[in-house]
């Protein structure tokens, strides 16, 4: 066994071999090169420096230990992953708008009870005037008695007091409240005749009088201030008188009996003001 000398192809560092290593693989210990050990010189000179190979890079064999992972099982991963990750997102998606729905949904609910709190409920009508005690509601005029004072009764079992009386055409209207709809009323049609037909008239109904007997219009504010009508036809009893018509107005006394639930009556003397209808009067 005879030593020898050979270079580094790389770096040229001299390394030391023995004729056995000669055809194998050595590292150079300068760069680190894998080089090809060379073949030892024939002569035997072991001063003889010869010049190293670089060692060829090791082909991988396919389906060897070291052979990298088939690309179509690969594939197939991806392939089973993408289906996955598109599940992920719509679930994602569907959250998202599921909490902004909800969020949404919570906040009209809150703003519509804030509004229903804020808003302030309308307080149910209720007349200042008392029921007189001194008039009550009968259908026979004999026992009705007409008060002296001001007309008072009693309107869909609200205290009532005219606060005003008016006669439009043939239409006597007797109301309680500012303008507008009345917070309490009754109006009278009196047959079509002007109101100087009607001076120094007595008017007479009872509940047998025949069709048709004058028109009377109750009206009254419901428990949310909305005006009520009520059209009555027959079945009342009223007893009507008015005087001469002075400066615009004529004087009367009334009492006035009605059939509804709450037995609404009015009983008193008034000044109306007379004012021509808002259409020409058609007279009878």
């Amino acid at each position: 066994m005879s030593e020898f000398k050979f270079a580094c192809p790389v770096c040229g560092q001299h390394i030391t071999a023995d004729s056995t290593s000669s055809g194998t693989a050595l590292e150079c210990p300068t760069c680190f090169q894998t080089l090809i050990v060379p073949h030892a010189p024939a002569g035997g000179d072991g001063k003889l420096i010869l010049t190293a190979a670089k060692a060829s890079p090791r082909k991988q064999i396919p389906g060897g230990p070291d052979a990298p992972r088939s690309n179509s099982k690969l594939q197939q991963l991806k392939n089973s992953l993408v289906p996955l990750v598109l599940l992920a997102g719509i679930a994602g998606l569907a959250l998202l708008w599921h909490n902004q729905l909800t969020r949404l949904a919570t906040r009209l609910a809150e703003r519509a009870t804030n509004q229903r709190t804020k808003t302030t409920p309308i307080a149910a009508f209720h007349s200042p005037h008392p029921i007189p005690s001194n008039v009550s509601w009968t259908l026979n005029l004999t026992n009705a008695p007409v008060p002296n004072g001001e007309v008072v009764g009693s309107i869909h079992g609200c205290g009532f007091l005219c606060e005003r009386a008016t006669l439009k055409g043939d239409r006597l209207s007797l109301r309680q409240g500012p303008a507008g709809p009345p917070d309490l009323g009754i109006t009278v049609s009196l047959g079509g005749r002007p109101p100087e037909e009607l001076s120094g008239k007595t008017i007479l109904v009872n509940p047998t009088t025949p069709v048709p007997a004058p028109r009377v219009v109750l009206r009254w504010k419901d428990d949310h201030q909305e005006p009520v009508t009520e059209h009555i036809h027959s079945g009342y009893a009223m007893k009507l008188m008015l005087g001469r018509i002075t400066d615009g107005r004529i004087y009367g006394r009334i009492y006035i009996a009605l059939p509804d639930e709450q037995k609404s009556f009015a009983a008193g003397n008034f000044e109306a003001e007379i004012s021509k209808p808002t259409q020409p009067f058609a007279g009878k």
